[in-house]
């Protein structure tokens, strides 16, 4: 059967079960169009206003499903705007094909219409290689199908990441009689479930028996790993502690007793002492990075080489990159925790320990009460602007507890790691290792696809919403029953705020918002937008009118902007710290040092 290059793609897609392909239209990327429109019923074309937010969509939508959707975008500058959603992807562990359009290869060399490369021809596999686990070129349609076979294998074997393919406009209709590959015989979907080995099971249940203050830190790979239950049911039998990366929040419901939040300069004073304290750190599907750790700083967040460190990785590069490994396992978190689970069921003996173990849980709950004590009066206060907590507190109320929050990057994303209190597990979603401006928004998109039936809402700064606001205009047109609530505070305020700390309270110089020619607010009306677009709009001023805002955007079912004044003054507490060399790292402002 012959088939040109883009039917080969799409029935591709079809047999790997991609329900949306996502992007944005150009001159490169028309013979994929015309090969997804005889497909209509089979996969659904979503065309956005930005190419990045074709890349946040799919990002979101891996998070929660852990399946790969697939993203288009045109030659030159379209699919220039794609690195800034792959990096997020890619930092983060999530998954999708990033299909490019390239001018033909009849043209290569001779700088056609946005043809990408002065040192080698059409190469835009150069720029999208640091962000994506493997870059793909098609010259001719007859790669194709191994392409995009090894393609979906790349995205799901070992460490999740995103995968480009790269297809020049002539390879899109030029056919072929080459084979579409069969998706079911090449399987890959289960082929990281690596456990330990049998002597580093045994060498982590020694260290488990003997420690007297142990903590497991859950990563976003307990999550990624679907390792959620199986991490209560061990954490439960051993009476082990469980802080979070702030990636990893929801791998724990935040109301259970053993939850300590996150760790790192924007997490709880509970967590950051007691992995500071702790004899033994039982670390799963996180690389440790810089944030979530007080940038490596000795006694802020952790203790090493004094606490000994069980570090459990799918990806063998991050054991041992940034703290010594007591036992490094290369290997699935789940299949660990479940070894693990098997030992204490087998009689593994902690009865040595039962009492200082006891005790340690004790010290525990005195610092979450202290901590929670100079916390949880700022969640109801009635000040306006309203306070970051207040917001927060009341979002809280309003999602239930499947509810999706997606949190894009700015002050308020500092907030949410330390304040919000995650339900069930894949309900917080973060660009974290990139941080791109931007995931947020397009990120309530994706989730609601992923999630259709569980709400979704989107926290989003001012400054953040200004770049990808025709993310309303897209929910609209697909009845995507979005909802943005803009932390409206005056600026990028997160960056400011180093300023002042780093530079001195007077040497602003633009973060914030202002007239340049009177030093007045700039405030942009974002319920007046989101209505321009056909979209809902709330503005919201005194905290009393807060709930009923959220819930009623909510219950619309419709896409709502609810742009929220928040007081731009209030700064976050902190029970750690971060370093931006050679500038000195704060103190941190609370707890500290222990006593």
């Amino acid at each position: 059967m012959e088939r040109n290059g883009a039917e080969i793609i799409t029935e591709h897609l079809i047999r790997e079960k991609v329900p949306y392909v996502v992007g944005l239209c150009g001159h490169g990327d028309l013979g994929l169009l015309d090969g997804l429109y005889d497909r209509q019923d089979e996969i659904k074309t979503i065309s956005v206003h930005h190419e990045s937010v074709a890349g946040f969509i799919a990002d979101a939508y891996y998070r929660i499903k852990h399946e790969p959707l697939a993203t288009f975008t045109s030659c030159g500058p379209g699919s220039a705007n794609m690195p800034v959603a792959l990096g997020s992807a890619l930092m983060d562990d999530s998954a999708f094909l990033a299909i490019t359009g390239n001018v033909a290869t009849s043209q290569f060399n001779r700088g056609p219409f946005q043809e990408t490369g002065r040192h080698y021809q059409a190469d835009f596999t150069s720029v999208m290689r640091p962000y994506v686990k493997r870059s793909y070129q098609a010259t001719r349609p007859e790669q194709l199908p191994l392409m995009m076979r090894q393609a979906f294998a790349t995205m799901r074997n070992g460490r999740p990441g995103p995968v480009h393919l790269d297809v020049p406009l002539d390879v899109f209709v030029e056919k072929t009689t080459t084979e579409v590959e069969d998706a079911a015989l090449w399987d890959t979907t289960g082929s990281s479930r690596v456990g330990a080995s049998a002597e580093h099971v045994a060498a982590i249940a020694r260290l488990l028996a003997e420690a007297r203050r142990p903590v497991i830190v859950a990563g976003s790979g307990v999550e990624l790993d679907e390792a959620t239950e199986d991490l209560l049911v061990l954490a439960r039998l051993a009476s082990i502690p469980v802080a979070t990366t702030p990636l990893g929040k929801s791998a724990i419901h935040a109301d259970d007793e053993l939850s300590l939040g996150a760790t790192g300069r924007n997490g709880t004073y509970q967590a950051n002492r007691a992995t500071r304290n702790a004899d033994l750190v039982i670390a799963l599907g996180t690389r440790f990075d810089d944030r979530s750790t007080s940038s490596w700083l000795p006694g802020y967040t952790y203790s090493f080489p004094e606490t000994k460190l069980v570090h459990v990785h799918i990806d063998p590069t991050e054991i041992g990159r940034n703290f010594p490994p007591t036992v490094g396992v290369a290997a699935s978190p789940r299949e660990v925790v479940r070894q693990l689970i098997r030992e204490l069921q087998a009689g593994l003996d902690l009865s040595e320990t039962s009492t200082s173990r006891q005790e340690w849980l004790n010290d525990i709950k005195v610092w979450r009460e202290s901590w929670e004590s100079h916390i949880a009066p700022n969640r109801t206060s009635d000040a306006v602007p309203i306070r970051p907590e207040r917001v927060l507190h009341e979002l809280r109320g309003a999602l239930p507890a499947d509810g999706i929050l997606i949190s894009d990057v700015g002050v308020h994303h500092n907030w949410i790691v330390q304040e919000w209190r995650p339900g069930t597990k894949q309900t917080l979603l973060q660009s974290w290792g990139f941080a791109s401006m931007g995931f947020g928004l397009g990120g309530v998109i994706g989730a609601h696809l992923a999630a259709p039936d569980r709400p979704a809402v989107a926290v989003v700064g001012d400054g953040g919403f200004m770049m990808l606001p025709s993310v309303v205009a897209t929910a609209v047109q697909y009845n995507i029953p979005a909802v943005w609530v803009v932390w409206n505070n005056g600026g990028f305020m997160s960056i400011r705020d180093q300023q002042r700390l780093y530079f001195g309270k007077d040497r602003e110089l633009a973060t914030t918002f202002r007239m340049d020619a009177t030093g007045e607010p700039h405030q942009s009306d974002f319920a007046a937008m989101s209505r321009s677009m056909g979209g809902e709009g709330i503005t919201v001023t005194h905290p009393s009118d807060l709930g009923s805002a959220l819930q009623t955007a909510i219950a619309m079912k419709r896409p709502v902007v609810i742009d929220v004044r928040v007081d731009d003054s209030i700064g976050l507490p902190s029970a750690a710290t971060w370093e931006l060399p050679p500038l000195s790292h704060p103190t941190p402002s609370f707890g500290w040092p222990d006593t």
